[in-house]
Formats: C-alpha cells, sequence, structure tokens
C-alpha cells in the first residue's frame, strides 16, 4: 500500500502503471485510473456499490 492508502489492482499490468487503485475512504472506498496518478479523477463509492463493481470486474 502506498503512504496516501491508494492500492493498485493485482491484475496490474507487469509495468504496474495500467491498473486501478482503491482507497478505503470514511464512506466507503474510493477508485481512479493509476495512469493518470494525481490527476485522475477520484470516484466514490459506498461499500455495497464498491463490492459490485469487484464481482462485475472479476466476470470480466
Amino acid at each position: 500500500m502506498s503512504q496516501n492508502g491508494w492500492r493498485k489492482s493485482s491484475r496490474s499490468g507487469g509495468d504496474g502503471d495500467n491498473c486501478v487503485e482503491a482507497r478505503v475512504a470514511v464512506a466507503g472506498f474510493q477508485v481512479r485510473d493509476s495512469k493518470l496518478g494525481e490527476e485522475s479523477p477520484v470516484f466514490s463509492l459506498a461499500a455495497a456499490d464498491f463490492t459490485g463493481l469487484l464481482r462485475a470486474a472479476d466476470r470480466a
């Protein structure tokens, strides 16, 4: 985990910069695109929505 709490997807590419990152937030979770780094929009999701995102990604 990085110092700001972002965790990269375990399915990240070998170079580590082609993935989604997530971190725990007060009201659930936040996700962003690692390619954009600090410039990426941050999407806040409730815990149930984040779980749904993970389930959908697992089927892809």
